[in-house]
Parts: structure tokens; sequence; C-alpha cells
């Protein structure tokens, strides 16, 4: 079995559909996050900068963001894209706000598909009602950053809500037909391999197409840098990454879309583990245990 048939790589999946590459336009659509702004906490998650999660983005104009990488020399690389909204609460907002942002990103041919990244707690009926209604022109998918089903793990990092909300969040989506991707993170503060286990088999329990699977990093002027710095907080080896992403793929259902197995950390701002800055050799590592012990993405799904 070749590398790229172990497990469901996103950038595989979308050439199927569309029949050839597809690149995404990373898109800061000016949302922040109701753990910032009071409504359910402050300060944001502990691992979260000052920018989100799009560490990268500069919020300009929604449209010059999608004309500038349109015009860039990464507009050239592929013939069809996907708009993804990608940096704090992008649901966070009136009904009649977000259908303006949203098309206001929607304004090429070339866009196919529109990626949405928001938290379960700000999903609703009224708002999957909303995005559901452009999946008649493009492919549709809401990512929900649940990173443990630990209730205990997530007051830690200061998520905001409970895994219990997430179950309701999925509920929504699937009864509007809208795929849905989970972010999982390993190495979060006082978990082990146990605890991903369990956050796994929680996941897999509810009806969901795709799945971002992240380490955990130190970036500069976090709650996380503090505990780093405090002696509170060791992050996770590569090795012990690795294990932890194996058991991962190799127990997720064939089915599921395997969207990111590791994140990109700001090389400017990035803390530690001085690893996550290459993205190869995750990817690369992955590949060569899988072939070296013959594994491949839900070989042991209904074994615990």
């Amino acid at each position: 079995m070749e590398n790229l048939k172990r497990y469901n790589r996103l950038t595989e999946y979308l050439k199927d559909k569309f029949g050839e590459r597809t690149l995404k336009i990373c898109v800061d659509g000016g949302f922040t996050c109701p753990n910032r702004d009071g409504k359910c906490g402050t300060g944001g998650c502990i691992f979260c900068g000052e920018q989100g999660s799009g560490e990268h983005l500069k919020h300009i104009d929604i449209p010059d963001q999608v004309t500038s990488f349109l015009n860039s020399y990464r507009g050239e690389r592929a013939n069809k894209f996907i708009c993804y909204f990608q940096n704090y609460t992008n649901t966070y907002d009136t009904i009649e706000n977000l259908k303006q942002k949203y098309d206001s990103a929607l304004i090429d041919n070339r866009i196919v598909a529109l990626a949405i990244a928001t938290r379960p707690d700000c999903i609703t009926d009224e708002i999957a009602k909303l995005i559901a209604s452009y999946k008649s022109k493009y492919y549709v998918w809401v990512e929900l950053g649940l990173q443990t089903s630990n209730d205990n793990t997530a007051k830690v990092i200061n998520r905001g809500y409970t895994s219990e909300i997430y179950t309701k969040a999925v509920e929504i989506l699937n009864k509007y037909g809208i795929d849905v991707v989970t972010h999982i993170m390993c190495g979060l503060p006082g978990e082990t391999f146990e605890d991903v286990k369990e956050t796994l088999k929680f996941i897999t329990n509810h009806n969901i197409q795709g799945i971002k699977i992240h380490a955990t990093y130190i970036i500069k002027g976090t709650k996380l840098e503090e505990m780093y710095n405090n002696n509170e907080y060791t992050p996770i080896s590569f090795d012990e990454y690795m294990e932890e992403l194996v058991y991962i793929i190799t127990h997720i259902p064939k089915e599921i879309i395997v969207h990111r197995i590791n994140s990109d950390a700001p090389k400017d701002l990035l803390v530690a583990p001085e690893w996550n800055l290459h993205k190869k050799l995750v990817m690369n590592g992955l590949d060569k245990i899988l072939k070296e012990r013959n594994l491949y993405q839900g070989i042991y799904e209904n074994i615990e």
C-alpha cells in the first residue's frame, strides 16, 4: 500500500472531488471570540495568541484579501480555491453581518468551497441554516475547535464551554447536511495518552466528516508561555506526538478526511517545541511509521 493511500489526506480528497488541485485562501473576517470579549470569558484559550489561530493574517478588507491572494504567485498554483474563514470565531456575529462577510469573500468563479472555523457554542439553527444556503453552489464545511473531550482540561485551557455543547453543535450541523471537521490537540496541560484516546472515542461517536490533529505548541505572550516559564507545563515531545498521531489515524473510521496532522506555528512567535516548525518532519515521520508497521487509517477502528 502506498503512503498516499494509508490515510485520507485532504489534498487527495479535494483533487478527487474537484478533478484538480484545490488550494485554500485563508481569510481574516475581523471576528472576535466569546472567550475574549467577556461573553463566556476573557483572555481566550491559554495557547491562543492575540491574533488568534491565524497569527500570520492581517485583517484588511475581505474582498481585498481574496483578490490579493488570487493575484499573487499563489493564485497561479491552482485553478480552484476554497475560502477559509480561519481567524477567531467565524460564526460569532449577527446573521446579517455573517452573510455580508461570507458573500464578500465569494467573489471569483474559481472559488468552489467555503470553510468556516468556529466554536461549538457559536452554532445555532439560524447560523447553520445560513451556512447551508451556500451548499447549492459551494462545497461547505464547518470546523469545530473541540481540542479535548475532558471538561476538566477544558477549564484549565480556558475553553469556555462543555463537551455537551460540542454534541449539540454537531447535531445541528448534521441536521442541515453540513460537513463537520473536528480539531483535537495532543499534549494539552495535564493530559496523557489516555486522555487523547478518550477524546478520540468521544468524537468518533459523532457524525463527523473530517479531523484536524494538532500538537500543542507555545507562542509568545500566552498564558501557556507563563506556565512553561514557571515549569508548570512541558510540551509534548516529537516521539510522543508521533505515537499519539499513529493511534489516532489507525482508530478513526476509514471515511473520515484527515485535514491536518500538524499545525503551523508562526516562526517569530514560537517558544517551544522547536520540532513543530518542521512540518515535513511530522508528515514524513508518520508515513515512515505507517509503512514500517504496515498500518493504515481505520485498521483498529473497532478495537479499544
